[in-house]
C-alpha cells in the first residue's frame, strides 16, 4: 500500500465545502459586502442544498451572519485571522466522543492508545495552526506564481 495515497484523516465533504465557502467569504471580508449563496457556488463547486445547511450551521455557531434584503447574503462575523481550520472542522463535524474503554487496559492496549493520542494531538496542532487568513494568503501567492490570462 502506498502511504501517500492513504488518508488516515478523512476530509469529509461537509468540512471541504465549509472551508471553500468560508474562503470565499474571507476573500470578500475587507469589502464588507455580503456574498449570496449563488455567488459562492459560482466560484466553488458546492451543491446549493449542502451550502444552505453548512451556512445555517455556521450562522448558529456565530461564524457567519446572514443579511436579508436585495443586498443580502453572508458575511464573516470575525476577522479571517481569528478563525482556525480546526475550529471549522470541530464545528462542522461536531465534537468527537471519547471512545469508551470498557475492557481491561492491558499494557499493549495502553501503548496503542498512546500512539493514537500522539497522532490526534499532532493533527489538531496542524489544523489549529492555520487560519482562513493563511489560506487566503497562500491562494494569492499561488495565483501570482501562475498567472492565467482570461480573454
Amino acid at each position: 500500500m502506498n502511504s501517500q495515497n492513504y488518508a488516515l484523516l478523512d476530509l469529509s465533504s461537509k468540512v471541504e465545502y465549509a472551508l471553500l465557502a468560508l474562503l470565499e467569504l474571507a476573500n470578500h471580508h475587507e469589502k464588507k459586502v455580503p456574498l449570496t449563496m449563488s455567488e459562492i457556488t459560482s466560484k466553488q463547486p458546492i451543491p446549493e442544498r449542502y451550502l444552505e445547511q453548512i451556512l445555517t450551521n455556521l450562522r448558529r455557531a456565530g461564524v457567519v451572519q446572514s443579511q436579508r434584503g436585495s443586498k443580502g447574503g453572508f458575511v464573516l462575523v470575525r476577522e479571517p485571522w481569528q478563525i482556525t481550520v480546526l475550529e471549522i472542522v470541530t464545528l462542522v463535524e461536531g465534537e468527537r466522543k471519547e471512545k469508551e474503554n470498557s475492557e481491561a487496559p492491558t499494557l499493549e492496549r495502553r501503548l496503542v492508545y498512546e500512539i493514537w493520542d500522539q497522532a490526534n494531538v499532532a493533527s489538531m496542532d496542524v489544523l489549529g495552526r492555520y487560519t482562513l487568513q493563511d489560506l487566503c494568503q497562500e491562494r494569492e501567492a499561488r495565483l501570482q506564481q501562475s498567472p492565467m490570462y482570461y480573454i
